[in-house]
């Protein structure tokens, strides 16, 4: 299978099987590539609907430039990186962690903001410090974290210096998952509105009744399945050597 960057023919290879409503799937085995490359491509670069090949190509050399004119050269004399990660890694890493966001409904800005709280060890910063690490306009971090409280993906604190600051773990997102199931409720119940205005015995009543069973059945089985898994957010993950958590520690 190739590696290293996409060539300016193989996207137009992925232009072409966008085109022609072509999944990503077919499209990387068409060029060889994992059906990842294929997605974090697309989507870094207007996603399937406004994909070009000849302004995705030249979005991706001042990338690669400006990342030459920002890294230090490696070897003798480079400077160390933090907490000894390599740099360029975590850059490609924080791009694919933003692709697979964005393919799962997020804007690019708000993808962008999630996972730098995510990667970032402390899990929580300010606006200022998003502003800066993602250099964007403080409006734009604003827009994102507004919609990202909506969803119940984020939450805010007041530091000693009285400044908010957004946190993300993982009991965040138990609470948007919850959110979400109950978000159905409305439409449950004006299905079932529906069904008693249109007439019990009449096809679209049915057609209502069905929808509304459906939603309500998942509602609930995302709820129960949602609880169950909270405790994974509350246990000690086990050692290589399966080790369990020292005996009296509090996993609550």
């Amino acid at each position: 299978m190739p590696g290293g960057r996409l060539t300016q023919q193989e996207r137009q290879q992925i232009a072409l099987g966008l085109a022609d409503s072509l999944p990503y799937a077919e499209i990387a085995r068409r060029l060889d590539r994992p059906t990842s490359t294929v997605t974090r491509e697309v989507m870094r670069n207007g996603g399937p609907t406004s994909y070009r090949a000849d302004l995705a190509h030249r979005a991706t050399e001042r990338r690669a430039h400006r990342r030459r004119t920002t890294t230090p050269a490696r070897g003798a004399g480079a400077a160390p990186q933090r907490d000894g990660r390599d740099a360029e890694a975590v850059a490609e890493y924080e791009e694919t962690f933003t692709t697979v966001l964005m393919a799962s409904g997020l804007p690019k800005m708000t993808a962008r903001v999630l996972t730098c709280l995510f990667t970032t060890d402390a899990g929580s910063l300010s606006a200022s410090e998003l502003a800066q690490r993602l250099q964007v306009s403080p409006a734009s971090i604003s827009k994102a974290i507004t919609f990202l409280e909506s969803q119940s993906l984020v939450r805010r604190e007041r530091d000693e210096r009285r400044r908010d600051r957004y946190i993300v773990d993982g009991e965040l997102f138990y609470q948007a998952t919850i959110a979400s199931a109950r978000a159905n409720d409305q439409l449950v119940a004006t299905a079932r509105q529906g069904v008693a205005i249109l007439g019990p015995d009449t096809a679209a009543a049915n057609r209502l009744e069905n929808v509304a069973r459906f939603l309500d059945f998942i509602s609930e089985s995302i709820v129960r399945a949602a609880e169950q898994a909270r405790e994974v957010l509350h246990t000690a993950p086990e050692t290589a050597s399966g080790d369990t958590a020292e005996p009296g520690r509090d996993e609550g």
